[in-house]
């Protein structure tokens, strides 16, 4: 489920919250779930507690999740967390396209690659 990359250059917890988030917006985990414990996903990955809770507490102010006393965390069903994803992606991608402008980059040849990155992936689903 989650996989941790010793070679990248991001924090541990933000790659958990990143591949939390894709698995949550994806519906690879249903909303009202239950996530892994804290101590449990720390033993899983052989990471510190703490790096697992500061994951959790990003999660939960993002509106991923939500705590339940004496339970533990559950996934929220926020539909509104895809939208917010989705036009993070096109700020990103309006800042790489006006890089691509700084660069020469031609209109034909943008869309040509754009089109083959998009045909390379399973980006099917809508």
């Amino acid at each position: 489920m989650i996989v941790i990359d010793y070679q990248n250059r991001k924090p541990i917890y933000e790659q958990i919250v990143e591949r939390f988030q894709t698995l949550i917006i994806t519906g690879a985990i249903e909303p009202d779930s239950q996530m892994p414990s804290v101590r449990s996903l720390a033993v899983d990955l052989s990471i510190n507690p703490n790096t697992i809770q500061k994951a959790y507490s990003v999660l939960e102010q993002e509106g991923y999740i939500y705590p339940v006393k004496g339970r533990g965390n559950f996934v929220s069903g926020n539909s509104e967390l895809k939208v917010k994803k989705q036009e993070a992606f096109f700020v990103s991608l309006e800042g790489l396209v006006k890089k691509g402008k700084e660069l020469d980059v031609k209109r034909e040849i943008f869309l040509q690659k754009a089109e083959e990155y998009f045909k390379e992936g399973s980006y099917d689903r809508n």
